[in-house]
């Protein structure tokens, strides 16, 4: 078992396609801030999903992240591993009637009409999804470049744990993952901010402690929308990995000397660790390329 001074972070992509410069650049930011302070990074393959996944993607991320010099420690660790402990999980919150059955389509919830299937006696003969209650508590905590973030002007809506499909939501299994893994520094992009008070929800239900976040800003394409695959961003160059990782380092503000691009990969991230400073991200939501 950790210390529990122990810095533990962690990386967690999806195998949906190959790691575009967006997810290097958040991979590259939570790994200098778990080495800089001699911590633990982590490496979770997020594989749930499993309509997403792409056969041979996870296999292409390691080798990506290996030739930028991004080594995790210990066993890469399968979201696809561990359904049973996701189950275990959601049948505790059933046991204290902390969720309802919901049969709403995507179609109706677009439409701006709320879910009322928490007041009603469904046929769950029919398929359906398992919500998490939700109350008017008021849900805070204090991000490490964001500042302070709360849900209290928000309207509080019930969300998805478990799909129709039956398989298992993010908002949930992040949870769940980060604390099987003792994860207590999350270092990721500022578009999951707003997911943040939802998963701090689920760990005040389950009585699990609350990581410290940080969340760095995005990556906007020219057109200023977020490198994403959803926006057809494609899979980072590894033919010269010491100029993307120089550029990288320019993207999160850390000021690299010139003298820095033209040297190997692992002097760069020895420069990059020795000199992190987070704070140069501070209340900045986006970059361009």
């Amino acid at each position: 078992m950790f210390d529990k001074q122990t810095y533990i972070g962690r990386f967690a992509p999806s195998p949906t396609g190959p790691l575009h410069l967006g997810s290097l650049y958040t991979a590259l930011a939570s790994f200098l801030d778990a080495k800089s302070q001699q911590g633990l990074w982590l490496l979770r393959i997020d594989d749930i999903d499993t309509p997403r996944n792409i056969k041979g993607a996870a296999e292409q991320i390691l080798r990506t992240l290996a030739v930028f010099g991004l080594y995790w420690d210990g066993a890469v660790s399968y979201q696809s591993q561990s359904q049973n402990y996701y189950e275990a999980a959601l049948q505790s919150l059933k046991r204290d009637q902390m969720l309802y059955a919901c049969q709403c389509s995507r179609k109706t919830l677009a439409n701006d009409e709320r879910c009322y299937c928490r007041y009603k006696s469904l046929d769950l003969s029919i398929p359906y999804a398992y919500r998490v209650k939700t109350a008017a508590l008021e849900i805070g905590f204090k991000d490490q470049l964001q500042g302070w973030i709360d849900d209290n002007n928000r309207e509080q809506v019930d969300f998805v744990l478990k799909r129709k499909d039956q398989i298992f939501a993010y908002q949930f299994t992040v949870v769940l993952d980060d604390h099987l893994q003792a994860v207590n520094h999350i270092v990721r992009g500022y578009d999951l901010l707003a997911s943040t008070t939802k998963q701090i929800y689920l760990q005040m239900l389950l009585g699990l402690s609350m990581p410290n976040y940080m969340h760095v800003p995005i990556i906007l394409d020219s057109q200023g929308f977020k490198l994403s695959k959803q926006t057809l961003a494609e899979g980072v160059d590894i033919n010269k990995p010491e100029r993307l990782i120089y550029k990288l380092l320019g993207l999160l503000k850390q000021n690299p000397p010139v003298e820095l691009e033209r040297t190997s990969v692992d002097e760069q991230l020895d420069w990059a660790i020795r000199h992190w400073n987070p704070k140069a991200l501070t209340n900045i939501q986006s970059v361009k390329v």
